[in-house]
């Protein structure tokens, strides 16, 4: 039997508290699109797919965001982060990276970086 991929049950308590508790570059980006802010298109926060959960997530054009702080910069953060990109790539999904401080000294571009990857 296939399980689906998307918000598995286990996962639920984990994205909660993650929802419940942004960073403040989540919480910021978060109010930049949401509501179908960005081409109209629909976000989700703290999304889970297969174990992973992914900071922010469009449905529509299977496109994943992810924020990073100074953890993803150490050698361990670099490789889970290499190998959980190369698992999500597999199942068909693109990603976008950006440092935290970009969302507070270049919004407007990390959004326009966005809405260059919708296919239409």
């Amino acid at each position: 039997m296939n399980r689906p991929i998307h918000s598995r049950t286990t996962l639920k308590e984990n994205r909660d508290t993650l929802r419940k508790n942004l960073t403040p570059a989540e919480a910021t980006l978060w109010k930049a699109i949401k509501g179908k802010q960005v081409k109209n298109r629909k976000f989700i926060r703290q999304h889970s797919i297969e174990n992973y959960i992914v900071d922010f997530y469009c449905p529509e054009e299977m496109l994943i965001v992810e924020l990073d702080g100074h953890h993803h910069y150490t050698v361990a953060g670099m490789q889970n982060d290499f190998e959980r990109d190369n698992r999500l790539k597999e199942l068909g999904f693109t990603i976008l990276r950006f440092e935290n401080k970009r969302i507070f000294d270049d919004l407007d571009g990390v959004l326009e970086d966005i809405a260059q990857q919708f296919k239409r």
